[in-house]
């Protein structure tokens, strides 16, 4: 009997003070409005497994978006729900939530979206599937991207100062990792990257009982690490107005020590499924994100795990951000309906224009074309001898790095870069840190060539073109819209040779080293034929755009 008086009396003293508040009542859109219940009681037990938060929110003249909340107390006090809206209107919203005991609390409310200037998520173009636009603006969106696998290790004033240096390069992507930890960089054999008093080998999503154990953590997966998830919020922010996309890792080298807590006993259990439900539920709300279900996922995991994951992520997200997962030289999901675009990671030329070329192709054989991206293909001076063939300087400079993406690019995919990390952290000059953490300085330049890559396609419609090797000559690389546009790129000098339709063209030299124009004699054709063009300026690479009609 005393029991039961015990669970009858327990929602009066739950109800006595609920407060439910909202952030804004005017929003602009991809910004979002939050919700939060505020308990003056905490609520029994373990909030993060006990407590289900639920929500929806109705943009105007739709269905009703589904959302989950997320507990940001380690008391449980504080539940929030986050409804980004993506068109001007007014919006109704409820929220709900049952504590333990079974005590339900409920509140609906309103807010109203205005236009704003904020940009949406990144989505696959409908028109051309193998390219990408913005949601909100329709601007086609050309990926530029490095890697900053552990820059969410550094300190608040770090971040920012990488982050602004990023933007100012011209990236609009960064890989970061949510999960991931080593003693140091010779983990990667980069030797000079070390924990500093602002920078440790440490993310950490989850409380740690021995934070300082590496290999051995202790995790208490139940629970998550609200401070880490605070500065990945941060970090979305601070992105966001930067224009940068981020992708999230879920786990970076999970077969590391350490880094996986669920192993394969528990992968794909609920344990692991509430780890990705937490942080999509926390995140999902900002509109420069993209998820990465696992860093070489089968290093430590197999496929039927990252399909099944990836089919979580794209099922629990309501904005449904740009989902895929990082693997090895081939893609294994390319007709998974989670799967928004291909990952693969092939090095050196092994993973340039040939190869790049035939991933395209295989994956239009589908009748599901998406864009094809080479996330990984050596980063800038790193030999991590004696993986794989033996390469020494200078076979992976900033030089070389470039003149890969441009292959890529020619083969109408996309990459993602590394800077160096042979300057250091806690070593050396202590600048630097590279596609390990993120951090560069002024000495370190590759990504300008990157940046006059990126001024050089985005100066026209490149998501109308297509990789035409069968147009080009020796020493050729070629992509068309025949009649309208061709570009050309030579790798090593020389000169150029096209097959064009007859037509009046625009023909100009593009220095890609230095960006720089060069116009050329205008074209005339009266029929078909193939056009070799001058010689190239001097020995280095070049790239040639006619236009018709100009």
């Amino acid at each position: 009997m005393k029991s039961l008086l015990l669970l009858a009396l327990f929602p009066v003293i739950a109800l006595a003070a609920p407060r439910f508040e909202q952030s804004a009542r005017r929003v602009d859109c991809f910004d979002f409005v939050e919700v939060t219940l505020a308990l003056e009681t905490p609520p029994s037990g373990n909030p993060f497994t006990e407590i289900m938060a639920t929500g929806e929110f109705t943009p105007p003249g739709g269905a009703s978006v589904q959302v989950s909340g997320f507990c940001d107390a380690a008391d449980g006090r504080a539940i929030r729900w986050r409804f980004m809206p993506s068109k001007p209107g007014d919006y109704a919203f409820k929220v709900t939530c049952v504590l333990p005991g079974g005590v339900m609390q409920s509140h609906a409310g309103k807010f109203t979206a205005r236009q704003g200037k904020r940009a949406g998520p990144v989505r696959v173009d409908p028109e051309h599937p193998f390219h990408l636009v913005q949601e909100g603006t329709g601007k086609h969106w050309f990926w530029n991207a490095t890697t900053t696998y552990q820059l969410l290790a550094w300190d608040d004033e770090t971040i920012a100062q990488s982050v602004d240096r990023l933007a100012k390069l011209g990236v609009n992507r960064i890989r970061v990792a949510l999960a991931g930890r080593t003693p140091d960089g010779k983990r990667w054999n980069e030797p000079l990257v070390n924990r500093t008093a602002n920078f440790a080998f440490k993310l950490e999503p989850w409380p740690a009982a021995r934070p300082d154990d590496i290999p051995d953590p202790g995790y208490d997966v139940t629970r998550f690490n609200l401070d880490h998830f605070r500065k990945a919020e941060r970090l979305l922010r601070l992105c966001r107005e930067r224009c940068i996309e981020v992708s999230l890792i879920f786990f970076l080298d999970g077969a590391d020590k350490g880094v996986d807590p669920f192993g394969k006993a528990g992968m794909g259990g609920e344990d692991e499924q509430r780890y990705y439900r937490y942080t999509i539920a926390r995140l999902a709300a900002f509109p420069n994100l993209m998820w990465d279900v696992a860093n070489e996922y089968r290093l430590f995991r197999d496929d039927a795990w990252a399909e099944h994951m990836g089919a979580l992520v794209k099922a629990s997200d309501p904005y449904r951000h740009l989902t895929s997962t990082h693997g090895h030289a081939d893609f294994r999901f390319r007709k998974s309906p989670w799967a928004d675009f291909a990952m693969y990671q092939s090095w050196d030329e092994h993973g340039g224009y040939g190869f790049m070329l035939k991933n395209r192709r295989d994956q239009a054989a589908t009748g599901r074309p998406m864009p094809q991206v080479n996330e990984e293909y050596g980063y800038e001076d790193h030999y991590p001898y004696p993986w794989g063939e033996k390469r020494l300087w200078p076979a992976r400079i900033a030089d070389n790095r470039r003149r890969l993406a441009w292959e890529i690019s020619m083969a109408g995919c996309y990459q993602t870069t590394g800077e160096r990390a042979n300057d250091g952290t806690g070593a050396g000059p202590d600048t630097g840190g590279g596609w390990v953490n993120g951090r560069g300085n002024d000495s370190m330049t590759m990504l300008v060539g990157y940046r006059r890559m990126m001024e050089f396609f985005t100066s026209f419609p490149w998501w109308t073109l297509e990789p035409r090797p069968d147009l080009a000559g020796e020493n050729t690389l070629v992509l068309a819209a025949p009649g309208h546009r061709y570009v050309a790129y030579l790798p090593n000098s020389g000169k150029a040779s096209l097959q064009l339709a007859r037509g009046s063209y625009r023909a100009q030299w593009f220095n890609p080293r230095r960006g720089a124009w060069t116009e050329l004699p205008p074209l005339p054709l009266a029929a078909d034929a193939t056009w070799s063009s001058p010689d190239a300026p001097d020995a280095g690479d070049w790239a040639l755009l006619l236009e018709a009609g100009r």
